[in-house]
């Protein structure tokens, strides 16, 4: 445990954007699968407004922080190719 009352502040800090980029992280994931599951029943409308949904988690989570923008790119490139080859 730290004594320095600098280190402590910075701990709880950690916690908290810990928790912060946890959960932008988790519901970037959430959507991402959404959309390949609605890609894999083969459902067109839906697949499509779930790959919106998901890229723009994925542009949120460059604007706070939690990904590198190339690897939101990559992401974003991948994810778009699996929906579209899924539909058929």
């Amino acid at each position: 445990m730290a004594n320095i009352k600098s280190q402590i502040k910075r701990n709880r800090q950690n916690e908290r954007l810990r928790a912060r980029n946890r959960a932008i992280r988790s519901e970037m994931k959430t959507r991402t699968r959404n959309a390949l599951e609605a890609a894999e029943a083969g459902d067109a409308v839906g697949a499509e407004e779930a790959l919106r949904m998901a890229q723009t988690r994925i542009d949120t989570a460059v604007a706070k922080g939690v990904l590198p923008k190339n690897t939101a790119a990559r992401r974003k490139s991948r994810l778009t190719h699996q929906v579209r080859s899924r539909l058929g």
